[in-house]
């Protein structure tokens, strides 16, 4: 097979010629016959300007090539889309796909032996992780680590959990304008992703217990030095790789390896939206995630990691205590440590290598968890068929079984509009429902499930109340909130039925999420459910492609022509 430039040859008719071209308009920028015959390392640039968590991918792509070159091998940098998680509309998780696509198109199309994908922001790890599964080409993942922490009077500040919880405080009348604005501008003090237990902290942690990345390279602040050199180590990995042709994403992600991820995902209270992405990578492997087995997972695995929201310290916290490697070493046996990783090692290599830090208290013991079951849990009812998910991990306790009233918006338009008036019937013992805020209905199924506490309620002293969506919420979030309730209401899923003034019964210890509704009444509303069509913003180019094709969060929300045949 051919490798190096002589790979994947422009169709000319006439594949010398291919080759004659190509080498002569790359020599257009300066490369010499030695650097052309040469194993090739792709990059991936998605520096960019709208994207300040990945403000440190100029200086991370300098060390990768740095490190390519220092092992004999050549680099070439491409750009790929780059998603940044609040300037994405309608969401970052409606264009997931679209860069998963590009990003495995564009290592398809171009000669490389190996690739370098970087990444961080919430969708962005996701996405190139997908791409390279499917282009099965040896690929090594960089994250671009978390920002620093920040800190207002005294108080240590996190993007975004803080963000959440200081806003709540601004509008319930707690934080004037003025000290709002201060905080504005110390919550994210330096690039790179939130700092917090959030989907990007989570898909990094993920990724490095999947064996994709190198040994702590999860936790390490984006703009430490150490994050460089971890960078031109992971050169040198994917140079190496380059010329030993592996091994591939095939041959790293087993069984084994998607049990480890998830249990370091319970372990150190992961986002839930690190579910439906690992579902998504998994079903573009033979394997797949299942999610009685996660739940079961979830019994069994304590929170180990003391960060927020589940716990109190930050990502430079976990990383000062011994990162992944520490945690997977306190989780011990739960972890199948023969299980391989890029560098050749396998984790259990790794976990020996793991620093002991006397006095830390960011990474438990199991004899001392933070919390004694795992991160999340999966709810089934004839709320949600297919299950949904809750963070129990950052949930008041007292709401974990709860029965109360629903208060149903329509849309994420309606709640806007109505979450804050003083009309509004709302107790703190009701039950927030969205509807209408899944892959479709939304559409991109935004981080729209935290819905705000009504003001009203929030200037009498309410923090927390149930919430239920068929939305995802990002994991810097905290509350007793459930979360992708499958099948959505827009492809006429049972939360479509729910009306204002039902009681829903919340159980989490039975794992339950059930509407107090007879089951004439609910079939007497279904049979009144206006038919599905084709919504005004999915009629062409990518939405129509979207609209047509994504699937429910239970399957991770990919493309259904993109999963792995047979599935």
């Amino acid at each position: 097979m051919a490798d190096g430039l002589r790979k994947g040859l422009t169709s000319y008719g006439d594949a010398g010629f291919s080759l004659f071209l190509r080498k002569a308009f790359i020599k257009a920028m300066g490369y010499s016959d030695d650097a052309l015959n040469r194993p090739i390392v792709g990059i991936t640039n998605t520096y960019s300007d709208y994207n300040p968590c990945h403000g440190n991918v100029p200086q991370i792509i300098e060390a990768v090539k740095r490190g390519v070159m220092l092992s004999g091998a050549m680099p070439f940098v491409f750009p790929t889309i780059s998603i940044a998680e609040s300037f994405a509309h309608p969401t970052s998780m409606y264009l997931r796909n679209l860069m998963a696509m590009d990003t495995e198109e564009m290592i398809r199309a171009q000669p490389m032996d190996a690739v370098v994908v970087i990444g961080g922001c919430d969708k962005t790890l996701p996405a190139q992780i997908m791409a390279a599964v499917s282009a099965d080409l040896p690929t090594v993942v960089i994250p671009v680590g978390p920002m620093v922490v920040g800190h207002h009077k005294g108080e240590v500040l996190g993007a975004c959990t803080d963000c959440r919880r200081l806003w709540a405080k601004y509008r319930a009348g707690e934080i004037d304008d003025n000290e709002i604005e201060a905080v504005n501008g110390r919550l994210a003090p330096s690039v790179g992703t939130c700092m917090v237990m959030g989907t990007a902290s989570t898909m990094a942690c993920i990724t490095e217990a999947l064996g994709l990345s190198l040994p702590m390279s999860a936790t390490i602040p984006a703009p430490h030095a150490e994050r460089f050199r971890s960078a031109e180590a992971s050169g040198r990995v994917a140079a190496a790789m380059a010329k030993s042709k592996g091994p591939k994403p095939s041959e790293i992600l087993t069984p084994a390896s998607f049990r480890n991820a998830q249990i370091v995902m319970q372990a150190i209270g992961g986002s839930t939206n690190g579910l439906i992405h690992l579902t998504a990578i998994a079903n573009r492997t033979p394997h797949k995630i299942d999610l009685e087995a996660f739940d079961k997972l979830g019994r069994e695995v304590p929170v180990l990691v003391d960060l927020k929201p589940s716990g109190e310290h930050y990502m430079e916290h976990f990383h000062h205590a011994g990162g992944v490697p520490k945690l997977m070493a306190q989780l011990g046996d739960l972890i199948e440590l023969d299980a391989r990783t890029i560098t050749g090692q396998t984790l259990r290599e790794v976990v020996a290598g793991a620093e002991e830090v006397p006095g830390q208290d960011a990474i438990r013991p199991k004899a001392n968890p933070i919390k004694s079951e795992g991160a999340m849990a999966i709810l089934h009812g004839n709320l949600a068929p297919r299950g949904a998910v809750i963070k129990q991990s950052a949930a008041s306790p007292k709401l974990l079984q709860h029965t109360g009233r629903a208060v149903v918006f329509e849309s994420v338009e309606d709640m806007t509009l109505r979450v804050d008036d003083p009309a509004l019937e709302v107790t703190a013992d009701d039950v927030l429902v969205l509807r209408n805020a899944g892959p479709k209905g939304a559409p991109g199924m935004p981080e729209a499930g935290y819905l705000p506490i009504p003001k009203k309620l929030a200037r009498a002293g309410v923090k927390d109340m149930v919430r239920i969506s068929d939305a995802r919420m990002s994991g810097t979030a905290f509350g007793t909130i459930v979360l992708h309730i499958t099948p959505e209401s827009a492809v006429g899923g049972p939360l479509a039925l729910v009306k204002s003034g039902d009681m829903i019964r919340l159980d989490v210890a039975k794992r339950s999420i059930d509407l107090l509704v007879d089951e004439a009444e609910l079939q007497k509303r279904r049979a009144a459910l206006a038919p599905a069509t084709t919504p005004g913003w999915a009629k062409r180019g990518y939405a129509h492609l979207f609209n047509e094709t994504i699937l429910q969060a239970d399957e991770g929300c990919d493309f259904d022509f993109m999963r792995a045949k047979g599935k």
